[in-house]
């Protein structure tokens, strides 16, 4: 079991204060590490740090879009604990839309906004590759290091746009054409940072989660957990095993790979 043990390491998790990223702030904590809770909110980072309890762990505010905010977390980061081990691009935007009544016109393909689709592939796309490049390289430096960059099912198949339809037949929602687009970017720009990175002793991985359970429509969680192996959503907890794994040396040979954790979603 040494072989999880992350104590004394580094570890940055970007969008930290999220329903997944909360959980892989605790489950790296527990591990040992000293965790960065970076969030672009900072008194909600700040909150999550205080959460974790016993080791140094520090809260940043962090733009992924931003190069000079990423450069100065870094800095900021190596001046208190003098080394970057781990980091988890978690940061992303999972596109919805403010008005209910709107939202089944406004996600068809035909009508989705230009600006809305840039958006997020600024955050989901550039951000996790700004993010690897500021923190990846002092680990490229040093000769070691894990990154793990979270994509999603929808970066390997395609939605299921039947479960957003209601008991009455009505389609609520469309699943966007931005996210599972940026998500499957994520997938393959782990294989090209694992094959640039390989020789400097940086691991690149790509996580890829299921749906998570959390106050939808009853509908939708009895129609995307009939299409689950396991016959359920995830919960915020399902990820955390994962994470350790990918962040610690029991993956040590592992590198280029996509860890799909997701109930068998699609396995059929």
């Amino acid at each position: 079991m040494n072989l999880f043990n992350l104590t004394n390491k580094t570890a940055i998790v970007t969008g930290a204060c999220g329903l997944i990223g909360q959980q892989h702030c605790a489950a790296l904590a527990e591990a040992g590490a000293n965790v960065v809770v970076a969030d672009l909110n900072a008194e909600a980072a700040a909150a999550v740090a205080f959460g974790l309890g016993g080791g140094p762990h520090l809260s940043l505010a962090v733009d992924v879009t931003n190069p000079e905010s990423l450069a100065g977390a870094r800095d900021q980061i190596l001046a208190r604990f003098g080394h970057i081990d781990v980091l988890v691009n978690n940061a992303a935007i999972n596109d919805m839309f403010e008005n209910p009544a709107l939202a089944a016109d406004l996600s068809k393909f035909e009508n989705f906004p230009l600006a809305t689709f840039r958006q997020v592939l600024e955050v989901n796309v550039t951000g996790v590759f700004l993010a690897a490049q500021v923190f990846g390289t002092p680990m490229a430096r040093q000769g070691h290091g894990s990154i793990i960059n979270v994509a999603s099912t929808y970066g390997i198949v395609g939605p299921d746009q039947s479960i957003y339809r209601n008991e009455a037949g009505e389609q609520t929602f469309y699943k966007s054409p931005s996210y599972p687009t940026t998500k499957g970017a994520v997938v393959n720009f782990t294989r090209y940072l694992a094959a640039y990175w390989g020789a400097a002793g940086v691991r690149v991985n790509t996580l890829s989660p299921g749906g998570v359970e959390n106050s939808q429509d009853e509908f939708f969680i009895k129609q995307y957990s009939a299409k689950t192996p396991l016959g359920r959503m995830a919960t915020p907890t399902d990820y955390q095993g994962a994470v350790v794994f990918l962040a610690s040396d029991a993956s040590a040979y592992m590198t280029g790979a996509n860890l799909v954790v997701d109930g068998g979603w699609t396995a059929i």
